[in-house]
Order: structure tokens, then C-alpha cells, then sequence
């Protein structure tokens, strides 16, 4: 089921915390000053305001709301980039719960580059959980954080008919426990990007190892790095990401469009 709509805080803690601060101050200067303004060059109205201001406590109230939702911005953001530093492996991908998964996502998006909206019309049960905005192009992102079942076709299906429906660029689904051959079959030469959890950890460690998350106008130090210091895949020659073989601990080269692609080298 959907969250539901978000009041004023919500939708202001949503935003990077300077924003609210800056929308407090100005919404004191123009609820404090402003309307007194407005009102004082009527002269009936205007010696109302001679001797007090009914409209100071609303400013304040206004700003001390304002102040509430940058504070909340700023610990979210906070506590977003700590549970994003602290993944080390599968295991504490899957210790999550499905709405951390969300916000870890997110965060890892949002440290290459991406504007981030944390939608609320997703869920555990599945829809959009996050909307993706970068060079004028919107990627809608649903998150599976399932740890045991592999994500079946007509999940994705319903993503590319949302992708339709929105008016979106692209989608890309998030599975710790994978995709179905149906799935990675349906989304051949389509826009739609299924990251499986290895691949989900591999991007966490770029970042991780990237550091500080570049503006968004700019494209991201760590996909540079992967290029210029990995072989090409020899299927599709795409940049290829070092990945470990869960049976044998062995190391090798693996496409970064598995499961579009399936090349691999030996390391």
C-alpha cells in the first residue's frame, strides 16, 4: 500500500536542510514585514499596526515550523550516509529492513550524481519507491528486498507500464535475491536496468570509495575510475566490475550490464 501524502514538515524535511532554513527566513520577513507593509499604506488599516504586530507570532510559528523540518532534513541526511558507510557485504544488505533498503538506494544514487525523490508511493508490497532526476531525464526505481525469492516477470511488466504511464525515461528494479530468466529476457532492448544484489554492493563500494557524493551536474568520479582501470567485456564492451564467485571465493571480471549481458573474465 502507498504511505499516503505528507504534510508541509514532510514535504520541507524532504528537501536539503538549507532549503528550510531559507524558506523560514523568508517566510518571517514576508508574514513579519510584508503584510504590515501591504496593509500600513491603506490609513485606515495602517494605524493598526502603529503600535503592534498581530502577525509576529504567526512569523515566528511559520519559522520555528521551518526550523523543525532542517533539523529533520539534516539527521536524515545524516543517518542516510551512516547506513550507507556501514555496508560491508550481502549479509548486512539483507539485516535491513525494506524501508533502509529504500533510503540506502537512494542514497547511493544520490552520491553519483542524482537528484533524489523519495516518493511514498511505493511500499513493501512494491511500486515506485524512488524517482531518479539527472540531465533532464526521470528513472523510476522500485526496490525488492527480498532476501530468498527472485523477482518474477510480471513485477516487471508493471514497472515498464508505470515507466509508460509517468512519462519516465527509464526504470531500474533493485533485488537482493535476483531476477527470473523471464525477467532478464522481458527486458532485453528496453530501458529498464535489473541490479541484482551483487551488483547493488559493487555500486555501494564505488561510492563508498568515491567519498563525497559530486553535484549532480556532474558525472560521477567513481564511474571514471571503473572505466579507465577495467577491461572491456569482451560480449558487449561495457565496463566490467570485479566480482567474486560465491562457490569457489575465486575473483573475476563480470559485465556492469549483467543481467542484460553475461560476459566475464578471468582476474
Amino acid at each position: 500500500m502507498g504511505r499516503g501524502r505528507r504534510g508541509f514538515i514532510e514535504n520541507l524535511a524532504a528537501l536539503p536542510w538549507p532549503v528550510g532554513l531559507c524558506t523560514g527566513v523568508a517566510g518571517y520577513l514576508a508574514i513579519a514585514h510584508g503584510i504590515p507593509l501591504f496593509f500600513s499604506r491603506n490609513s485606515a488599516l495602517g494605524s493598526a499596526f502603529q503600535n503592534t504586530n498581530p502577525f509576529l507570532p504567526l512569523a515566528w510559528a511559520f519559522f520555528g515550523l521551518c526550523v523543525i523540518a532542517a533539523g529533520m532534513s539534516f539527521f536524515d541526511a545524516r543517518r542516510k550516509r551512516r547506513l550507507l558507510d556501514t555496508r560491508r557485504g550481502l549479509d548486512s544488505l539483507a539485516a535491513l529492513g525494506w524501508r533502509d533498503f529504500e533510503r540506502l538506494v537512494g542514497e547511493a544514487y544520490r552520491r553519483r550524481g542524482y537528484a533524489v525523490e523519495e516518493t511514498g508511493l511505493g511500499g513493501a508490497d512494491g511500486g515506485i519507491d524512488l524517482i531518479l532526476h539527472r540531465d533532464g531525464k526521470r528513472t523510476l526505481v522500485q526496490c525488492k528486498q527480498w532476501r530468498r525469492d527472485k523477482v518474477p516477470v510480471n513485477v516487471v511488466r508493471e514497472m515498464f507500464g508505470l515507466m509508460a504511464h509517468h512519462q519516465a525515461d527509464a526504470v531500474r528494479i533493485a533485488a537482493l535475491g535476483g531476477f527470473t530468466a523471464d525477467a532478464a529476457h522481458f527486458v532485453e532492448g528496453k530501458p529498464i536496468e535489473l541490479i541484482d544484489g551483487e551488483t547493488l554492493l559493487e555500486m555501494i563500494r564505488a561510492v563508498q570509495a568515491a567519498g563525497v557524493a559530486p553535484s549532480r551536474n556532474v558525472e560521477p568520479m567513481m564511474d571514471h575510475s571503473v572505466e579507465s582501470s577495467s577491461p572491456s567485456c569482451p560480449a558487449c564492451k561495457a565496463a566490467m566490475v570485479r566480482r567474486t564467485n560465491r562457490r569457489t571465493g575465486e575473483g573475476f571480471w563480470g559485465c556492469s550490464g549483467f543481467p542484460l549481458c553475461k560476459g566475464t573474465q578471468q582476474a
